[in-house]
């Protein structure tokens, strides 16, 4: 499955429209991202980078294996945050946010790119998208679905293609 460029070109395709929405929000509809939510772009950009590696190295195993893990942690960071997001919004974790970034000082993506990782509003509310999910649910359910995609292609990336003699 991880061998597949068709696998890495979605996965690609799925986090650059979640960028996207997340910066119509941001800029068209006005509503501005917390600290939790610039973190999650953050580890959608992660994933974004783990397929863009896939993709142009998918026929080297220690590559492949790499973007692999690479994507896991990031769908795994991206839950643990949207988890957290989640919980402030419906009361049961207790916690706010302040207006820093919350990145490391070695990797201050809120003043590097400021545009599309600088939090505007504090923790607690995030919209709803459709059906009545807010966003914060949507992005649970999303994370879940890139941790089993990337799980369940675990043993693909460790797997050495067949060699054909014909």
């Amino acid at each position: 499955m991880t061998r597949l460029p068709l696998f890495w070109m979605l996965i690609f395709v799925v986090c650059a429209a979640m960028e996207g929405i997340a910066l119509y929000y941001q800029y068209a509809l006005d509503y501005g991202p917390c600290v939790l939510c610039a973190q999650i772009r953050a580890f959608i950009f992660l994933i974004m980078i783990a397929s863009l590696l896939g993709l142009l190295a998918g026929k080297y195993r220690p590559v492949r294996v790499f973007a692999t893990v690479l994507g896991l942690l990031g769908s795994i960071g991206m839950m643990e945050r949207s988890y957290q997001t989640f919980g402030i919004e419906r009361g049961f974790i207790d916690g706010s946010c302040s207006l820093d970034g919350g990145f490391p000082a070695a990797l201050p993506l809120n003043e590097w790119l400021p545009s599309i990782f600088e939090p505007w509003e504090s923790c607690g509310y995030t919209p709803d998208l459709l059906w009545g999910i807010t966003m914060a649910e949507g992005l649970i359910m999303i994370a879940a679905a890139l941790i089993a995609v990337f799980v369940l292609g675990l043993p693909s990336a460790f797997s050495q293609p067949k060699r054909r003699f014909f």
